[in-house]
Order: structure tokens, then C-alpha cells, then sequence
């Protein structure tokens, strides 16, 4: 593994231009004044109400995400390189999706085997030959994006299904508005608070054509007893749309109506929580109670716009995103602006081979798995863990991928010690729209505040912090 890269003092260990005043901040705060605005900002969280729940936990307690006050900061030219590179890749993986769904050319070219969609459980054949209004499948998506030296981007991996996270975006910056007042007026910073308008702006462009001239949208989520339902009912009362369960709806001559104390009122695009297992019982699995019966057969009728639509989670596959820089080459004719990791696909024997060779400098991942669980970390895994992947891969090497251990950059953190570096990543939302592409400026830094640990999942005691990208 090479150097880590520090984001504020770089690798020579001075001051890199984008953090010049924090670094001077830092040094005139005193510590107790960080920890106090530290517990302060922990209790405005708790009042707020922003938890999540981890699943299969004996105590599954609703948990704080930790929240760091020391700001992540970005220059200008950095994010126009990052904003150019995800517009590029999330115009491909659209034209993909819409390609495997439809005319399947780069099946036929051979640039993607066919084998790795047909058989991939994310892959909907319901959705094949299904058009689907103005031909965008992924209108949010959350591209995890990791920095390894001051000119380096690397795609960790894309999320096109039900990407979360933004509404910590949003009340991180709020909060340290609140706290941290005369940091910001040291820096010019471009603003995050406007992506609900951003949101709802993109949602309204791709209603049905048969949709009224001011669309009706609501935000479909499976109820409260998802992990993710206070940032479902944050955005709803951001975006200024309803908040629905599926027995809030109901399906009539094809059309989605939402029950209204004045009676059935029209939906046109439905800002869709749910995965598609549950989404409709009448087409998926029949025992789901989340969904909308015949919710299907309003989208086939193209009288409802989902966002995002059904079938996306074929381009979070991790096997699939190997192919991503072949994908921007196949359908934009261009070399892709961000890098992927280098990836080998346990899939194909040669590759497991080099796998298998050298498991204790890899990180191996489930090529649907998420959230940081199901993997392994090579160099800190024991040489039981690894001999126990060791037979996983043999014995199903298709639902693996493997890559390098990348050195990922680090941030300085508040930490009990006091100031000290912690590996982060980033995770832009990139909105697709019929009139144009929207990413506000920044996105979630997610955080590993376990000293050493690269994992920055909430859901594995990762936490996150303000991303500011510099206005000039």
C-alpha cells in the first residue's frame, strides 16, 4: 500500500491551499471549545431525531450516526474534475440499462457477458422491451467516490437503486452553520441547501407525458420500521410532497390514484423507497404487504413515472461496475473522466487464480453485498477469516470480486485524543432529469473514526461530516 494522502496537510505534511484557514482556525480554537461544539452538535442530532436502525441486531436500538464538526473541504477545480466525471458516468449508466432492457447491443458486441445479466438476480425481465418515460432508469444516484493522492478519484462503486444518505448532507451543513459561524465567514462556500428544489425539479421533469403541466409527486416508502425512514420523511416535507405507504394508493384503468380526505387524487411520479422484490405483489414477490397491487401495470401503461425505475440494481452489481470504463467507451465514444478500482471477477478462473494467490493484500466483496458487510479486508483479517473466504470463493467464486487495498485519503477528526487523521469517503447525488443533470456542490463524507479502519459505513460505527466545496 503507498503513502496515505492527507487532505489538509498532503504528504510532505504542509498545509495543502484548500484547508489554509481551517489549518489556522484549528490551531486558534481551543480543544474544549471543539469538544463542547461536539456534544452540542450530538444533541442537536439527538433532538432532531436523526437515527437509523441496524438490522439483525439483538438490540436493534435506533443509533445515532456519529457526526464529526471538523469540515471536509474540496477546492473548485476539484469538483469540476469530480462533477464533469460523474455527469459522464451516470449518462452511460443510463444509456446501459436502457440498452440491457431493450436492444442489448453491447451483449451482442460482446463487451459485457450475457451471462453476468441473465443470471443476475437484479436483472428484471419484466422490465425488457418496457420503454420508460423519456428514457432515464436512474434519475438519483449515489456515486461512492474515494481519493487516494491530490490528483487521484477513484469510483468505489455506484448506486442506482435507492441511494441514502442525503439527508445528512443537508443537516450536517445546517448544524454547522449553527455552530461554527465565523468558520464559514472565513470561506466561500457553495451551498447544498438548495437539492430538494434541485429534487423535486427533477422529478417534475420526467413525469408521463400525460401528466399534468404542474406533475404530482410522491415519496413511497416501506413505513416506519425502515432503517432509512427519517430521511424518507425529511425529504418529503423538504420536497413539499406526500409521504406514502402503499395502502395510501391504489391502482385504477392503469393510473396510480393517492386516497385524499377530497377523494382520489392522481400520482404522476412516484419517489420510490422500496426495493423491487416488494414493490408490487401482483409481479414480484406475492407476499410483500409494502407495495402497490398492479403499481406494474401503471408503469407498463406509462401512466406513472418511478424514480428510480425498476431493474436499476443491475448497474450496483460489483461485477458489473468493472465494466463500467467499457460502458462510457461503448455508448458516449469517450475515456472515462474517473477511474474504477482495478477489479478482478472471481467469475473468470484466471482471476480467481491471482485471487486466491494473494487473498491477504485483497479486499474481497459479495458482488451484491453493501453496507460494508459480507467482506473481506486481506491485510487485517485473521488467517481464519481467511482461509474461511478461501472456501466461500471456491465454492462460489461468481458472487465475488476482488481489488486492491487502496490507501484511502484521510481528513483530520475530531477524535477523544483530540485532532487526528481518519480515512473518509465521498458520495455525491447526481439527479438526472429530462432537461439537464443536477449535483449539488459536495455530497456525504462518510467517515471511519475506528483509528486505522478504511470501513465508513454507518452500519459498521463509520460516521460523517460537512463536505464544503470552495466557491472560487
Amino acid at each position: 500500500m503507498s503513502a496515505i494522502f492527507d487532505e489538509m496537510k498532503g504528504v510532505n505534511g504542509s498545509v495543502r491551499a484548500p484547508y489554509d484557514e481551517l489549518s489556522r482556525w484549528l490551531k486558534e480554537v481551543p480543544p474544549d471549545v471543539l469538544d463542547y461544539r461536539r456534544r452540542e452538535a450530538e444533541l442537536l442530532f439527538r433532538r432532531i431525531g436523526i437515527t437509523f436502525a441496524v438490522y439483525g441486531e439483538a438490540d436493534s436500538t435506533e443509533r445515532l450516526i456519529p457526526f464529526d464538526v471538523i469540515p471536509r473541504i474540496i477546492s473548485g477545480p476539484e469538483w469540476q474534475t469530480l462533477q464533469k466525471g460523474l455527469t459522464q458516468r451516470v449518462k452511460a449508466i443510463n444509456l446501459f440499462i436502457k440498452d440491457i432492457y431493450g436492444a442489448r447491443e453491447i451483449l451482442s458486441e460482446g463487451i459485457v457477458p450475457d451471462d453476468l445479466i441473465f443470471r443476475n438476480p437484479a436483472f428484471r425481465p419484466e422490465m425488457s422491451g418496457q420503454s420508460v418515460p423519456h428514457d432515464i432508469y436512474v434519475h438519483i444516484a449515489g456515486i461512492d467516490i474515494v481519493r487516494v493522492d491530490a490528483d487521484t478519484f477513484y469510483v468505489l462503486e455506484d448506486n442506482a437503486r435507492t441511494p441514502s444518505g442525503v439527508s445528512y448532507m443537508l443537516e450536517n451543513r445546517e448544524i454547522m452553520m449553527r455552530l461554527f459561524p465565523e468558520l464559514f465567514a472565513r470561506h466561500r462556500i457553495a451551498p447544498v441547501e438548495n437539492y430538494p428544489d434541485e429534487l423535486l425539479a427533477t422529478l417534475k421533469s420526467v413525469a408521463p407525458k400525460t401528466a399534468s403541466s404542474d406533475p404530482n409527486v410522491a415519496l413511497l416508502t416501506p413505513g416506519v420500521f425502515n432503517s432509512a425512514y427519517y430521511e424518507h420523511s425529511f425529504l418529503a416535507d423538504k420536497l413539499g410532497v406526500e409521504l406514502v405507504e402503499g395502502r395510501d394508493l391504489l391502482v385504477k384503468n392503469e393510473t396510480v390514484y393517492m386516497r385524499t380526505t377530497q377523494g382520489l387524487k392522481r400520482v404522476d411520479v412516484i419517489y420510490r423507497r422500496i426495493d423491487d422484490d416488494f414493490i408490487d405483489p401482483l409481479t414480484f414477490r406475492p407476499d410483500s404487504i409494502l407495495g402497490l397491487p398492479g403499481l406494474m401495470s401503471a408503469y407498463q401503461a406509462g401512466t406513472s413515472t418511478l424514480a428510480n425505475a425498476v431493474g436499476t440494481g443491475i448497474a450496483d452489481d460489483k461485477a458489473v461496475y468493472s465494466y463500467v470504463p467499457e460502458i462510457v467507451k461503448f455508448y458516449l465514444g469517450e475515456e472515462p473522466i474517473l477511474k474504477n478500482v482495478p477489479t478482478w471477477r472471481c467469475r473468470e478462473p484466471d482471476h480467481l487464480k491471482y485471487v486466491l494467490d494473494h487473498l491477504p493484500e485483497l479486499v474481497v466483496k459479495e458482488v451484491h453485498g453493501s453496507g460494508g458487510y459480507g467482506m473481506l479486508i486481506g491485510p487485517t483479517a485473521s488467517k481464519v477469516a481467511i482461509e474461511q473466504f478461501r472456501a466461500k470463493l471456491k465454492a462460489a467464486p461468481s458472487n465475488f470480486i476482488a481489488q486492491p487495498t487502496l490507501a484511502l485519503s484521510t481528513c483530520p477528526t475530531c477524535v477523544e485524543s483530540g485532532v487526528a487523521p481518519r480515512h473518509v469517503d465521498l458520495r455525491p447525488f447526481v439527479l438526472s432529469g429530462s432537461d439537464r443533470t443536477r449535483i449539488v456542490p459536495g455530497g456525504l463524507t462518510r467517515v471511519a473514526l475506528k483509528e486505522g479502519s478504511l470501513v465508513v459505513n454507518s452500519s459498521q460505527g463509520g460516521g460523517t461530516k460537512d463536505t464544503w466545496v470552495l466557491d472560487k
